[in-house]
Formats: C-alpha cells, sequence, structure tokens
C-alpha cells in the first residue's frame, strides 16, 4: 500500500483542519476498507468543556472520526465516482466503550458493507492500545456526480 495513496485520500476529505479527525492512514484498499489514526493533543478547543478536569473526547466526534475514515475508502473506489457532499446520515448499533484522554492515539478501521446508489453502508471501530472503544455501522449519503 502506497503512502501517497493513503495522503492523496485524506487530502480528499471536505472538513476544515478544525473539524478532521483523522490524523493520518496506515492502509487503504480503495472502496473496500481503510485504518487510519487520530492522536489527542490536549489543545483541542472541545476539550475545554468535555471535562475541564478530566477532558475526553466526546463519543459524537469518535464517531465523526469513524464515518470520515468510512467516506474516504468510499470515495476512493476507482470503479465508482465519487458523491458529491457525502455527509453522515444514520449510525446503526453504536456502542462507545470506552474513551480517549490526551495524548493517545485512536486506531480507527472502517470497511464498506454495501452500496447503493447514494448510499455507503459501513462498519467501523476505534481501538486504543489495542482494547475497543467504539463499535458502529455507518450509512453515508450524497448527491450523484
Amino acid at each position: 500500500m502506497a503512502s501517497r495513496k493513503c495522503h492523496c485520500a485524506l487530502a480528499s476529505l471536505p472538513h476544515g483542519a478544525e473539524f478532521r479527525f483523522l490524523d493520518r492512514l496506515d492502509a487503504l484498499v480503495p472502496g473496500q476498507s481503510g485504518t487510519g489514526e487520530y492522536t489527542l493533543r490536549g489543545n483541542e478547543h472541545f476539550l475545554r468543556g468535555h471535562f475541564p478536569d478530566h477532558p475526553l473526547m466526546p463519543g459524537v466526534l469518535l464517531l465523526e472520526a469513524a464515518a470520515q475514515l468510512a467516506g474516504t475508502v468510499a470515495q476512493c473506489d476507482p470503479t465508482i465516482e465519487p458523491l458529491k457532499n457525502l455527509r453522515l446520515t444514520a449510525l446503526r448499533a453504536a456502542k462507545i466503550l470506552g474513551a480517549a484522554t490526551p495524548g493517545q492515539t485512536v486506531i480507527l478501521k472502517a470497511r464498506i458493507i454495501g452500496r447503493m446508489g447514494n448510499l455507503v453502508q459501513a462498519q467501523a471501530t476505534a481501538y486504543i492500545n489495542g482494547q475497543l472503544i467504539l463499535q458502529t455501522e455507518i450509512t453515508l449519503s450524497g448527491d450523484s456526480a
């Protein structure tokens, strides 16, 4: 897996830097699966209120990170035209089993399990130090090109 391919895929995320929860892609099988990382540095604006004396990455942002990875994997499929305005549409069977604290690196994994028209379905997980902290099924939708 060429790191150039991963870098180009990550650069295609539509999110601004302040709302990007993928620092790098470690593996990418375009249109099928991917693995990425996000390191919680401790200076993120959302940590000031969540929680001031015991900062944790909000679970909803872990879900967003998983959706960003799933979207990156889906949009890189060389056999399907990328969808415009791809966005998180639904979550199913989401379980937040742990938390990320400053200094920790979240390892995210996503696998595309289905596509139909402008819908993409994926399974995603997140780990810290090998321990599962998130599992979910994600539906993304976009506009046809």
